[in-house]
């Protein structure tokens, strides 16, 4: 019996360790890009606009920008935001899953790392949905199909040009402020 309780104890222990040293790779998605920033970056929000459900870019963020404005030297990061408020309005409207506007917009992260390769990095919809309920799963395993489809690049296509939006408009700028979309 001792032995029974002591393995399901270790069992218990491993399992833990092994979710707590796991958690950001299931939380979080990190690909490689065969482009560079701003190329990812163009394509990604071309597709987004491409992608129906209701998607439209709320902003382009550069968190880079205030670091090299403070005398710091780090590799560039931008961050496209988008929304669509055929999602956004079910959790919107639910007060017990209101809470979850912190999410909003959809934020897609394409940065450079040391190896001179770009990346883009997301939050797993599907898997953080399924933490929330059946409403939020439903709504956010939803966003995750879309969010595929942002990804999809294809290096035949040409390039399209990067959307900037203008300062202190629609879309927030690209420094941060400003509004959304969501």
């Amino acid at each position: 019996m001792l032995k029974f309780i002591g393995g399901v104890a270790a069992g218990v222990v491993l399992t833990g360790a092994l979710g707590y040293g796991m958690a950001d790779k299931l939380m979080f998605n990190e690909t490689m890009s065969p482009f560079g920033v701003e190329e990812t970056v163009a394509r990604i929000q071309h597709n987004i606009q491409a992608a129906g459900n209701g998607w439209t870019l709320s902003g382009l963020r550069n968190p880079a920008r205030a670091v090299q404005a403070d005398g710091g030297n780090t590799l560039p990061v931008m961050m496209v935001e988008a929304c669509s408020t055929k999602y956004s309005k079910p959790i919107l409207n639910e007060d017990s899953v209101r809470f979850l506007s912190i999410l909003m917009p959809c934020k897609i992260s394409v940065y450079k790392k040391n190896d001179g390769k770009v990346y883009i990095g997301t939050m797993n919809a599907g898997l953080m949905g399924k933490m929330f309920g059946p409403l939020v799963g439903e709504v956010m395993g939803q966003v995750a199909a879309d969010q595929k489809k942002f990804l999809e690049m294809d290096p035949k296509k040409p390039a399209p040009p990067m959307i900037v939006p203008k300062a202190g408009g629609e879309g927030g700028g690209s420094g941060g402020g400003g509004g959304s979309n969501c």
